[in-house]
């Protein structure tokens, strides 16, 4: 059974009856909650041949541990008349039962092996032939195809939207700062401490905001440039 084996393994056993009479072949492991055997007895006609699957449940492979799992073929001629296939196994005589005993074998795909999978599948590198008659240009440091070019205009367009919603927020708030100077004024309950930390609280918002907006700005159209 060949890894990895987070998926069901299968392979398969060909059986074949070389003798002229019909024979009866029984499949038999010692993991039977491990494997899943179609079919795992019947018959095979003289000179004919049986494919038999033997399926592997996924399970956590530990190269350090061997494998103890064991296969037996059991095999019988078949008797003329043929009615019950349990009662020919259990009234079958030890010196008529034939048998072969298989050892299962996990392997795991080598490192060098899968590297050399993914080597011969990538495509080979094409080769210009062609002469120039002068120098090759030098590649750039750094270039932008037009995915990324796109992508850095669009974010700039962005920017630029959200840098003009908070100057119009903004003005609302300064607008919305100067009424409540007024209203603080025409209040006398009011205290001048408490309208003095509302002013510094509605000046510094629009401001800081400002100052964010222009730090992302500069961020991405510095990137672009570059």
């Amino acid at each position: 059974f060949s890894g990895p084996f987070t998926d069901v393994v299968t392979t398969n056993l060909k059986l074949r009856n070389p003798s002229d009479r019909k024979v009866c072949f029984k499949v038999k492991t010692t993991a039977p909650r491990r494997y899943c055997v179609r079919p795992n007895s019947g018959i095979i006609d003289p000179g004919s041949s049986v494919i038999v699957s033997v399926m592997l449940q996924p399970f956590d492979y530990d190269p350090n541990e061997k494998s103890k799992h064991k296969f037996m073929v059991q095999t019988i001629y078949a008797p003329p008349n043929i009615s019950d296939m349990e009662v020919v196994w259990k009234e079958a005589k030890p010196d008529e039962l034939m048998d072969s005993k298989l050892r299962c074998v996990f392997e795991m795909p080598n490192e060098n092996d899968k590297l050399n999978d993914i080597d011969a599948s990538k495509p080979a590198p094409a080769v210009n032939t062609s002469k120039q008659d002068g120098p090759m240009p030098k590649p750039h440091s750094v270039s932008l195809n037009d995915t990324e070019t796109r992508k850095l205009v669009e974010e700039c367009k962005r920017l630029q939207a959200e840098v003009m919603k908070l100057s119009e927020d903004n003005r609302h708030l300064r607008d919305e700062g100067l009424r409540l100077r007024k209203v603080a004024q025409s209040d006398k309950s009011g205290s001048p401490t408490a309208l003095a930390l509302r002013d510094n609280g509605s000046n510094s918002l629009p401001s800081l905001l400002v100052v964010i907006a222009a730090i992302f700005i500069g961020f991405f159209l510095g990137k672009f440039i570059l």
